[in-house]
């Protein structure tokens, strides 16, 4: 939304008007930090809530401006967590039935106690319309990018050097595994901090920080 933008302005569903400056941009989550110009004026603000605690069937609410029509708040539930839809290397999306469209985007997904969730990001639809398939950045992820934009300037995403594969039924049974879990190294990438740690191709990692 502000890409590109020459002059931003953030207006309130008030009606007050003010203009604002970009703090930070990650584009990998597609999240933009700015402040607005209003020095000694005071705004109610929204909480973030615990992201890793919603479960699928929880209700939640979408607020946004859909179509420019103002502010417009649709409900749902959780239809799946960490979902990847390949819109990035960092895809770990809430992904819900409440209807969101064109304009909902960067408004907020509550959970029933009002506390935000997730930032309402895409949906997938074959007629630009809402089909019940939306998707929202978590709180939990949302929440750090914010932090680490204001602290340092930039995002700071730790890597370890590894491109992994899903575990299929076949190797799973092949590695004597009781089901398929777990994830196989396909590649390390030279000198990266998985490879200095011993990890190698074709290993299986079952378990990651003691999860």
């Amino acid at each position: 939304v502000i890409d590109n933008a020459d002059e931003i302005a953030v207006t309130l569903s008030d009606g007050r008007e003010f203009k604002a400056n970009v703090r930070g941009v990650d584009r990998e989550t597609d999240i933009a930090v700015l402040q607005l110009d209003a020095p000694g004026v005071r705004f109610p603000a929204v909480a973030f809530g615990d992201s890793s605690k919603a479960r699928v069937g929880d209700w939640v609410i979408a607020i946004g401006n859909p179509f420019g029509l103002g502010g417009t708040v649709t409900v749902g539930i959780v239809s799946a967590r960490n979902r990847d839809i390949d819109a990035g290397n960092f895809d770990d999306f809430i992904q819900t039935d409440a209807a969101i469209n064109r304009g909902n985007s960067g408004g907020p997904l509550f959970d029933m106690s009002g506390k935000v969730v997730g930032i309402n990001t895409a949906i997938y639809s074959q007629t630009g319309g809402s089909v019940g398939v939306g998707f929202a950045v978590p709180a939990e992820l949302a929440d750090l990018v914010v932090a680490q934009r204001l602290q340092y300037g930039e995002t700071r995403r730790g890597w370890l050097g590894v491109s992994i594969d899903e575990m299929t039924p076949k190797l799973a049974q092949e590695l004597g595994l009781d089901r398929p879990r777990g994830a196989v190294v396909s590649s390390v990438r030279p000198s990266s901090p998985a490879a200095l740690a011993g990890v190698q191709a074709n290993d299986v990692i079952l378990e990651f920080n003691r999860k």
